[in-house]
């Protein structure tokens, strides 16, 4: 009898465990939000051309934002200091690592950078998404890696729209452009990087879409201030000194170069409101401080640029990546000439 007892609680204690077990089992499965393991979250490793790239910082954002709202991908963050060599020893260690996807703006953009990147992703077989290489370079280092992608902004209709806000002040108020009355708009240049593709392209559309409107120029000076606001603000204070009031306009490749150009300018109490003692001066980013002193009078425009857009590409065509899909699967993103054109709205920001 004893053993009887025995015999049924043991397929009692049996038949409930089971019971717990199946129950657990298809809660887990019929609850979305139940965690398996870690390996649902894709890692990401973000190498970053420098950390004095205003724009760069505000994607940077962008991204960890996505982050905390999709909770299936972590992003960490590597900088290169404006140093190709340190972001190969970056890119050494992070393959090194359990990664799922590698997204980089280098430093160096040139065929034997590119190609050196490329390579050694591949052998590790990581999906990796670059920013900003030149069409030429894609051409000839696309099919080294099937599991790459090009991302770049529409550099050109940047550079056009800067041109327009430049003509459209000069047909609208010309006094305000052409301070010597000689019809010819006298301007310096700031430039990004010489041999960036971005860089080349806004400084070319920016002048040709002035030239193309019936305004002569004359560049005064171009100068590379590799997108850093200290060393644009240190050429304009030269400058300043050195055409004595010949500067009748500053073009700017981004914000922040447009923002230290400002700052020296102010030293000579230029660009402070007072209109007579104004310098037009245009860039591209929208940052929030270029809007500021938009705002103020001080600066003329910018080009807005939604470092939100680009990080939704970047998260949705890395998923693709990484899923082995095509990187523009199931978007309405656009591939042209090997490129995926980050579709910003681009908006142009000018004084009311």
């Amino acid at each position: 009898m004893k053993i009887f007892k025995k015999i049924t609680l043991f397929i009692i204690i049996i038949s409930i465990s089971l019971n717990l077990m199946f129950n657990t089992k298809f809660n887990a499965f019929a609850n979305p939000n139940f965690d398996f393991n870690d390996t649902s979250v894709a890692n990401v490793a973000v190498l970053l051309s420098s950390p004095n790239d205003l724009f760069l910082l505000q994607l940077k954002q962008s991204l960890e934002d996505i982050q905390k709202e999709h909770k299936n991908i972590r992003f960490t963050f590597y900088y290169g200091n404006d140093n190709i060599s340190l972001q190969y020893e970056t890119l050494d260690f992070v393959l090194k690592n359990n990664i799922d996807l590698i997204i980089s703006s280098l430093a160096g953009t040139s065929e034997d950078v590119v190609e050196n990147v490329i390579l050694k992703v591949k052998q590790k077989n990581v999906p990796l998404i670059l920013a900003g290489i030149s069409p030429e370079v894609i051409s000839k280092v696309s099919n080294y890696y099937s599991k790459v992608a090009f991302i770049s902004p529409d550099s050109k209709q940047h550079g056009i729209y800067q041109g327009q806000i430049l003509v459209d002040l000069w047909n609208n108020n010309k006094d305000a452009l052409d301070k010597n009355n000689d019809n010819i708009l006298q301007y310096v240049l700031l430039q990004g990087k010489k041999d960036n593709p971005a860089a080349i392209d806004r400084t070319k559309y920016a002048i040709s879409t002035i030239n193309d409107s019936g305004i002569e120029t004359q560049q005064l000076a171009l100068v590379n201030s590799y997108w850093l606001q200290e060393l644009a603000k240190e050429a304009i204070d030269s400058l300043f000194l050195k055409y004595n009031g010949r500067i009748e306009a500053i073009i700017a490749n981004n914000d922040a170069m447009a923002i230290g150009a400002i700052e020296a300018l102010q030293k000579y109490n230029y660009n402070k409101g007072d209109k007579s003692k104004t310098i037009a001066v245009v860039g591209v980013d929208g940052l929030p401080k270029a809007k500021d002193l938009i705002d103020k009078g001080f600066m003329t425009g910018t080009i807005v640029l939604d470092p939100k857009v680009e990080a939704e590409l970047l998260y949705t065509v890395g998923l693709n990546l990484i899923n082995n899909l095509n990187p523009i699967e199931n978007t309405n993103y656009k591939i042209v000439n090997g490129e995926i054109i980050i579709p910003y709205p681009a908006d142009k920001y000018i004084i009311k």
